[in-house]
């Protein structure tokens, strides 16, 4: 594969520019690597949109979202470096002799481009298909692939074969922007650097893994995209798959992007088919009704602006998924996720098995079982939680919970958390394909996705309702107690 470091020139060339994931996520993070000196000097970040802007008007309106989105205070002489990099070209995307145009616009560029889609992915397409027609593809260029890959397995399939007519497998980086967060990066280190860990990381030693992302947010005025998707295809689907496979997936021969990804995708095929026989037992869907969120009134589901109060569209999803391999044979794996919850609030929770024997009795009637969580937000971090004496001259021993809490805010005072977007947008840089996702790798997560959702379909049966501000329906802490266990809180 041919790669660039990220000393080499390049052309950042952003399709949808001006929408609200380039002006939250994308220029934010081109600008914190910009402090960070990770761009060269004779790079450019072309933005391509339908609005017709001048180069200066686009420089103010790059220049307002940072303000905006930013956290920390801008440096100036940063931000006049990178604003001197932006160029825009207003651009009818589905068009393609429009594409001569943005030909003229990179011609005196690096001959090395990224190409990043932020765009619905129906029109990926006709965007290869510009591209190609004006003579701007080449071996060294790279694609970037926003999700939704499609919205089942054989629309993903139609994208990708679009896209793959003009960019080989090598060129193109699916994101998931879950893969770029310090903490799940952070899994691979936990495993495989950490003797503790790994060699109690089977059947033997861990009972059973629970993974909650839960959003206190309902829609946001996205009715219609999130309508047809639902959180099963919306959430489900990729992110908290691409967690589990972390989790569970076998150690690779190295770090490169080739070992890490075939890893992952033993682990997603893996999983025990959910379908019209067992989906009562195995899963649980629901949709949010009107409630109460921090003291204040929220409206239900059906009765947001612009709703089709007949939908059975799905805001909350909890599954019971297994593995079957030798490894995680008998160990269930909780995902949970869903709107309008309590909180903002995403990790990870491997609970140990128990001792067998208890001879802290006198002290301690029944020792609770050591717990890992891994914080995905909002405090990103790592807390094991395990068994301590309480100091003292009491004859008799007593024992109490104890937390060793790693949170990276307070360990690593010195050092940002960065976002996600920014760890990704350097790795396309740099050509490095780890934390980015196959194609194999999404239509296996789509192949046991369609299939849940297949049986759900065949039921009939309509999502169980659960009050804004609550942690979803009844029925998924029946889910789980039926295994007599219970969800963290």
């Amino acid at each position: 594969m041919n790669k660039i470091d990220c000393q080499s020139a390049s052309e950042i060339v952003i399709f949808g520019a001006l929408g609200d994931l380039s002006r939250r996520k994308l220029l934010p993070a081109l600008y914190q690597l910009e402090v960070c000196g990770l761009i060269n000097p004779d790079s450019h970040i072309v933005g391509v949109a339908r609005q017709t802007h001048s180069d200066d008007e686009f420089k103010s309106i790059v220049l307002e979202n940072l303000n905006n989105f930013v956290t920390e205070e801008l440096d100036k002489d940063v931000v006049a470096r990178f604003i001197e990099r932006l160029v825009y070209q207003q651009l009818d995307m589905k068009e393609a002799n429009a594409y001569k145009n943005l030909a003229t616009t990179l011609a005196s560029g690096n001959s090395t481009r990224v190409y990043y889609f932020s765009t619905p992915p129906a029109i990926y397409g006709a965007i290869c298909d510009g591209l190609n027609h004006a003579s701007l593809i080449t071996d060294a260029d790279r694609v970037v692939m926003e999700k939704p890959i499609g919205h089942c397995l054989a629309s993903s399939k139609v994208i990708n074969d679009q896209v793959a007519r003009f960019f080989n497998e090598q060129q193109i980086y699916r994101i998931d922007h879950y893969l770029g967060k310090e903490t799940v990066l952070n899994l691979l280190v936990l495993r495989f650097a950490n003797s503790l860990f790994t060699t109690n990381w089977d059947r033997d030693s861990i009972d059973h893994v629970q993974i909650t992302v839960a959003e206190s947010v309902g829609i946001e005025g996205r009715w219609g995209f999130y309508d047809e998707a639902g959180q099963m295809r919306d959430m489900i689907q990729n992110h908290l798959l691409q967690i589990l496979s972390l989790l569970a997936m076998e150690p690779p021969a190295d770090l490169s992007a080739e070992s890490i990804r075939a890893e992952k995708l033993k682990a997603v095929k893996a999983l025990r088919p959910i379908n019209r026989t067992n989906v009562k037992e195995k899963t649980v869907r629901g949709q949010y009704s009107d409630g109460f969120l921090n003291g204040v009134k929220v409206p239900g589901y059906l009765n947001e602006e612009g709703a089709n109060t007949n939908s059975s569209t799905e805001t909350f999803v909890a599954i019971k998924a297994e593995i079957e391999n030798w490894r995680w044979s008998g160990v269930p794996f909780y995902l949970r996720t869903g709107k309008r919850m309590p909180t903002k609030h995403s990790e990870i929770v491997v609970h140990f098995k128990a001792q067998p024997h208890n001879i802290f009795k006198d002290s301690y009637s029944d020792l609770p079982a050591n717990k890992l969580t891994i914080r995905l937000q909002p405090d990103e971090g790592v807390e094991l939680q395990m068994m301590n004496k309480i100091p003292g001259i009491a004859s008799q021993m007593n024992i109490q919970e104890n937390k060793l809490d790693l949170s990276f805010s307070d360990t690593y005072q010195d050092q940002r958390v960065i976002d996600a977007y920014e760890r990704l947008m350097l790795e396309v840089l740099n050509g490095n394909q780890s934390l980015f996702v196959s194609r194999d790798e999404v239509e296996a997560a789509w192949t046991w996705a369609d299939s849940i959702i297949d049986a759900w379909q065949a039921t009939n049966e309509a999502p169980k309702p659960y009050a804004a501000g609550s942690w979803g329906p009844v029925s998924s802490i029946s889910l789980i107690a039926r295994d007599d266990r219970q969800w963290v809180e």
